[in-house]
């Protein structure tokens, strides 16, 4: 459709009106012909502005600018502008602090999810002299200091007292301790086995020197350390043939026959001395230190990294090797303080089934876990697989 010259006028005279009132007229066009319009507008009023330009540039310039500037100038200082500014800013903030709570809540959730999905086990809170800091719970039970009973004392003699002592061993292996039950209390020290233990038994296979009333049946199928996680059968890294880091043919970080950090058997920390006033129980191994045995640690943050024993490495599919993908798989893990590789995220992916061969392999490597001041922890891990075919 063609606009005539007045139409053109009349939109032009529109454009110069009052800056309180612009009234645009908008012809019955459509929006390809306006545009057309608009431009032969534009190239108009270039055309009728170009002499004035050419004889004076400068000052041509300057008035150009200047009616830009007030303009600009008019448009700010109209009543709305503020208030349209102030709620784009209000807007944009609100979007920004939105994004940046929601990515904090996110990563959060991300991190409690990885936490309470590992399998983690607890050693004892030692001081600077290696003795057990005072009034922490060793043992599997509750309400007491000492011992897998149930009660508030500490022993079965008549007088109360704190019992003392522990024990330790291990068979030198590279794994943590195994979890499981300690053997039943016995003057007769043998050879702790981590095997399935077949009940009942007209003898045991193996005992601990620890009183009695300290003692109580976990629910376990094989001897072990109650506080470990670890299920892999493994006696520790100890020496004396009983479970744990210590020495000797008890349970734990200790030295002897008893359980614990002590020494010389029974339970407790320091040297051994029966305890009594009645059954004793005990929180865990370290109350007041469950969170941080539940952290998992970056490198810079750790004793000692990892120490991988084996690490097997990822087959081939032959759907990739028809299709010849290559590449390289990305994992983001958690080589945890049980020994085993948990929270599994492929940072990098691969088609083919690669990515799950990937995974499947993660699995399966064993490590000894990482150490944050004597203490097994679980610590963040990038493991990278290439696949390559020749």
């Amino acid at each position: 459709m063609k606009i005539d010259q007045p139409e053109a006028r009349c939109y032009e005279s529109s454009k110069i009106q009052s800056t309180d009132f612009a009234l645009t007229l908008l012809p019955e066009a459509w929006l390809s012909l306006r545009l057309f319009a608009e431009a032969q507008f534009a190239i108009q009023r270039l055309r009728q502005s170009w002499p004035k330009f050419k004889e004076d540039p400068v000052r041509s310039v300057a008035t150009a600018a200047s009616e830009i500037a007030a303009a600009a100038r008019r448009t700010i200082t109209r009543p709305q502008m503020a208030v349209a500014l102030a709620t784009s800013v209000l807007l944009v903030t609100s979007i920004i602090v939105g994004v940046a709570v929601l990515e904090r809540h996110t990563a959060d959730r991300r991190v409690d999810a990885g936490t309470d999905s590992l399998e983690v086990f607890t050693t004892l809170d030692l001081n600077s002299n290696g003795e057990a800091a005072k009034d922490r719970g060793i043992g599997a039970g509750e309400k007491g200091r000492v011992g897998f009973a149930r009660g508030r004392g500490e022993g079965s003699r008549p007088t109360p007292a704190r019992a003392q002592g522990g024990g330790g061993g291990g068979t030198h292996s590279l794994l943590a301790a195994s979890q499981g039950r300690p053997p039943v209390p016995s003057m007769i020290p043998a050879p702790i086995p981590t095997a399935a233990v077949h009940l009942p038994q007209a003898l045991p296979a193996a005992g601990i020197d620890l009183d009695p009333a300290l003692w109580r049946k976990l629910d376990y199928s094989t001897y072990g350390d109650p506080r470990s996680k670890q299920t892999t059968s493994s006696n520790g890294s100890g020496d004396g043939g009983g479970v744990g880091n210590g020495n000797g043919t008890g349970v734990g970080e200790g030295d002897g026959p008893g359980f614990g950090p002590g020494r010389d058997g029974n339970i407790g920390g320091d040297g051994k001395r029966p305890g009594g006033g009645g059954i004793g129980g005990s929180p865990g191994n370290n109350p007041n230190g469950d969170d941080d045995a539940r952290r998992v640690y970056r490198s810079p943050e750790v004793s000692t990294r990892p120490q991988v024993i084996s690490k097997p490495e990822p087959q081939y599919t032959e759907q990739a090797r028809r299709d010849q993908i290559t590449g390289t798989v990305v994992l983001r893990v958690v080589f945890s303080s049980s020994g085993d590789v948990t929270n599994i995220n492929a940072v990098q992916k691969l088609g083919g089934g690669l990515t799950e061969k990937a995974i499947a392999a993660a699995r399966e490597i064993r490590f000894v876990p990482a150490t944050r001041n004597g203490r097994a922890v679980s610590m963040y891990m990038q493991l990278q697989y290439n696949f390559n075919l020749y």
